[in-house]
């Protein structure tokens, strides 16, 4: 059997991603963190020229494959899970909408705020910034809790699907970052209804943001 070599930091909201998508599928995957180190920024470089993780190896691809929404739905292709990822074009296209969103619209939101007041990056501490971006957040996230009120279950409808998976790990983030939040009953109800999958202790609820 293949066995998949997922390269980059464990602790990486994008590497959990793809960790828990594999979880899911029961589809053995080695995380390599080595070329995390910068002594090997030129062997990352050369599997991925934008520099970022994380990146998929698998024999089956003519070429290493990046950006962790595109490895997600390439897995559930792969292993023929069209209940993570349906066939039916309107129902792909919900799941898929919901994946977009986050890697857009939520992540736009969140990320001013999350570098400065947990990574504590150079160039992100102005405070009016850091309000905007704190209040973008939360806006996004009572836009999830209607959704989520609306279907009752999960993001997509009523089954668990990839958009839960890169969703999950947002909402995962969102509670553990320092900042104020509202109180949003339906996004608590999806939470707890995700402690239940496989792989949510070790990849998403693990104490990481």
């Amino acid at each position: 059997m293949t066995i998949l070599t997922l390269i980059g930091r464990a602790t990486s909201i994008n590497v959990r991603k793809v960790l828990w998508t594999c979880r899911e599928l029961d589809l053995p995957c080695r995380l390599d963190e080595g070329p995390a180190d910068p002594a090997r920024r030129d062997a990352l470089l050369a599997l991925n020229p934008a520099g970022q993780y994380p990146v998929l190896l698998d024999d089956r691809l003519a070429a290493p494959l990046t950006q962790s929404n595109a490895i997600c739905r390439y897995l559930a292709t792969r292993q023929g899970r069209d209940d993570l990822l349906p066939v039916a074009p309107g129902a792909r296209a919900v799941v898929e909408q919901w994946m977009d969103w986050q890697a857009t619209d939520l992540n736009g939101a969140w990320r001013y705020a999350f570098m400065a007041l947990v990574r504590r990056a150079p160039g992100f501490g102005h405070a009016a910034d850091v309000a905007a971006s704190v209040a973008a957040w939360n806006a996004a996230m009572v836009l999830l809790d209607r959704r989520l009120a609306q279907t009752g279950a999960h993001v997509a409808g009523a089954a668990f699907t990839l958009a839960d998976i890169v969703l999950g790990l947002s909402v995962n983030r969102w509670r553990l970052s320092p900042i104020a939040r509202p109180a949003l009953p339906a996004v608590e109800d999806y939470w707890r209804r995700l402690g239940s999958r496989p792989g949510f202790a070790d990849h998403v609820d693990n104490g990481v943001p």
